[in-house]
């Protein structure tokens, strides 16, 4: 249960105010319903939203943890969709920020998406990768041959990964 809330507060509190309430402070809240960008837009988004939830669920079942990096997993995540990307919940995150500027058709938050990126890329090269490989060594190493660090690597997705 305490992992439970642990898991929901983070999400509310970080993806929850990059994802969401930054997108929606950024905004005027103007939706044309009628443009097919809107349908693609909330497409994205939910899509975001289910990648989100499948890897904080995969984080806290297998990994014992949370995606807070002061909380990491006590075992390497490599099952799901961790099969297919080194990082689908920042691209799941993004997926929620490029579906809002969609939805709204509004570039502003096309640009804060970007900057988003930008900033989860200088995270996971300079803070994360280093973090991984020091706590699950050769494992990690392995992993990151396998797996791409951002798009999906559909080949190795048809395999289990399987530790040294």
């Amino acid at each position: 249960m305490i992992l439970l809330l642990k898991n929901l507060a983070f999400s509310l509190l970080v993806p929850g105010t990059v994802a969401v309430l930054g997108p929606l402070l950024i905004t005027k809240g103007v939706v044309d319903y009628g443009s097919w960008l809107v349908l693609l837009g909330l497409l994205l988004l939910f899509t975001g939203l289910a990648i989100y939830c499948w890897c904080v669920w995969d984080f806290a079942t297998f990994g014992r943890a949370t995606p807070a990096p002061i909380d990491a997993p006590k075992r390497l995540v490599v099952r799901g969709l961790y099969r297919c990307s080194r990082n689908p919940m920042y691209v799941g995150v993004l997926c929620v920020i490029f579906g809002w500027a969609l939805f709204y058709a509004a570039l502003g938050i096309f640009i804060y998406g970007v900057c988003v990126a930008a900033c989860f890329q200088l995270f996971v090269v300079f803070y994360e990768e280093p973090l991984l490989q020091r706590l699950f060594g050769t494992e990690y190493g392995e992993y990151r041959s396998l797996v791409n660090r951002w798009l999906p690597s559909f080949l190795y997705c048809r395999a289990d990964f399987s530790p040294p």
